[in-house]
Formats: C-alpha cells, structure tokens, sequence
C-alpha cells in the first residue's frame, strides 16, 4: 500500500468538504477521483501532500499514510512530504524562467547545484514527461511561450524531476485540446509504471481509459470505490449508478 487515509476530513472554517474518508492507494496504480463540481474530490486531492495548508481556515482531521507513516503532526516537514507526493494542477503554471530552470528548480532547492548533475537530471524528467524531443533545442527559452499542452507537460516533469513516489493530478487535462489530452493520457499509462498516481477528472471517458480503480466521492463522502470496469458497468451504489450515467451531476 502507498497512501492511505483514515478517516480524514477537511473543513473550511464551518463547512464540510471531505467527511470521514477513508480509502487506500495502491503503488503503481492509477486511482480516479469523479464526482460533480463541489462534492470534494480536489480538496481530498490536496490533502494527500498537505497543500491544504496553504488555506488559513482550512483544518484537518484524520490520518494521511504515506508507507505506513503519518504525513501530518509537529515533526513532519511539509516540505519534504510534497517532495515525495508532487502535485499537478488543472491549469498549467509554468515559472517565467527558461524550461531548464523550471525542470531545476526543485533540484536547485533540494541543494543540487553540480551544472552536469542538474543537466543530467533535467533531460532525465523531460525524457519521463514526453517533452524533451521537443524542447531540446530550446532549453534557454521561456517556459511560458511553449503551447497549453507542452506547459502542462513541463509542469509535469518539473514534479517529476525531484523523484516522487506520488503523483497528485487535478484536472490536469481540462484546458487542453484533444490532442494534447490524448499525450497526457498516454503520459499518465507511461508513469505508472514507476510510481502512483491520483488524478481528479470531470472527464468520465477519461477516467475509465487511464485508472485501475476509481473512486465516486459526493457531498464530501467516499460513495463508492472499485475496480474502474466495475465501477463504471456495475457499481454497488446507487448513487454511483445515477452518476455515471447522466441522471445527475
């Protein structure tokens, strides 16, 4: 088991965005996140690597596992934890730097500063994000003139650069085209062989063509959660069934 939450909630001063969820995350799977808009599937999301926070009102109950040990308490830099779980998020946010110091950026932080080593590491992530053929030539160039799909790519293996074990996704497809939704999908099958991933997407086809298991969150609640096929042919709840089939959401 990768992650695990034990029953975690999240509250936004008085309401309610994830309420008593508890679910496993296996390593070297894709875990699907769907629900309508609302219902908290990106605030789950964020609390996988602490970025909820950020949020002054934000406040956290509940365990976060990440092999076996507790992401949240005094003595556990949050730092550290989204170095291990890197985060996408749904609308590329490319640092208006050249696309070898966005790729760098997190090793120059963790203390890399050997040119060689950080070159080697670079073309390393681009390589896994699918981009370096494209942007090899262009190293020294601006990250923000690459186009919507190859940003969201440089943003993937900027999070990729410093070796994740997780790979938190939100919506990381929904502003791009189809073509460049498509490289993402196949980028997503591409990763998970060598670490996990929890991706949120509003995008039912999407989820059943790039996740093993997905889970239904609504209102704040873990609803249901399975094997993707099953999901999505035959769920238990439901709740589910009217969702993934159009009666609401």
């Amino acid at each position: 088991m990768k992650m695990r939450t034990v029953k975690l909630s999240v509250r936004y001063g008085d309401k309610v965005a994830v309420d008593d969820v508890s679910l496993d995350v296996r390593e070297n799977e894709a875990l699907a996140l769907i629900g309508p808009s609302g219902c908290g599937k990106s605030t789950f999301l964020r609390s996988l690597n602490r970025m909820n926070d950020t949020v002054p009102e934000a406040h956290v109950t509940g365990q976060v596992e990440l092999d076996g040990q507790p992401i949240y308490g005094p003595d556990v830099d949050p730092v550290l934890v989204r170095r291990r779980v890197g985060m996408v998020f749904q609308r590329s946010n490319p640092f208006p730097k050249s696309i070898f110091e966005n790729v760098a950026y997190g090793l120059r932080v963790a203390g890399m500063a050997k040119r060689a080593d950080l070159a080697d590491r670079v073309e390393r992530a681009l390589r896994h994000a699918a981009l370096w053929d494209e942007v090899k030539d262009r190293l020294h160039e601006s990250g923000t003139g690459l186009s919507g799909g190859q940003q969201q790519r440089l943003c993937i293996a900027r999070a990729l650069a410093v070796d994740p074990e997780v790979l938190l996704m939100d919506e990381p497809a929904s502003a791009l085209d189809p073509i460049a939704t498509a490289k993402i999908e196949e980028l997503v099958a591409t990763l998970r062989t060598s670490l996990t991933i929890v991706i949120v997407t509003h995008n039912m086809q999407q989820a059943a063509r790039v996740s093993q298991r997905t889970a239904f969150f609504y209102l704040g609640r873990l609803v249901e959660i399975g094997d993707t096929r099953d999901i999505f042919t035959r769920p238990v709840e439901r709740e589910t069934e009217d969702y993934v089939t159009g009666r609401f959401g």
